[in-house]
C-alpha cells in the first residue's frame, strides 16, 4: 500500500487484464517486495535445465521441426509440452 506522501500514490491503478508486474519501461521503478518477486521468478524461468531434459527437448524439437529456443519458449510462454 503506497502512504499519501509517495509520488506513486498519485498514479491510476492497473486497468482490468493487467497482471501487478513492474512496469516495462527501460528503467523500471521498483516497489519493493513486488519488484523482487518478479525479478526472482523471472530468473527461476531462465535458468538453465539439466542434461537430461536439455537433450528431451532438443530432440522434440527437432521432431517438430522447431530450434531449441523456439521449443522453450513456447514451453516457458503457454507452459504446454508440444
Amino acid at each position: 500500500m503506497l502512504r499519501s506522501d509517495d509520488p506513486l500514490a498519485n498514479e491510476p491503478s492497473a486497468e482490468i487484464g493487467h497482471n501487478g508486474g513492474p512496469p516495462l519501461d527501460d528503467e523500471p521503478r521498483t516497489r519493493g517486495f513486488v519488484h523482487y518477486c518478479w525479478k526472482r521468478a523471472h530468473r527461476a524461468a531462465c535458468r538453465n535445465p539439466g542434461y537430461e531434459i536439455t537433450m528431451r527437448r532438443l530432440k522434440r524439437a527437432e521432431a517438430l521441426g522447431l530450434t531449441y529456443r523456439e521449443y522453450t519458449a513456447v514451453i516457458l510462454d503457454r507452459g504446454v509440452y508440444l
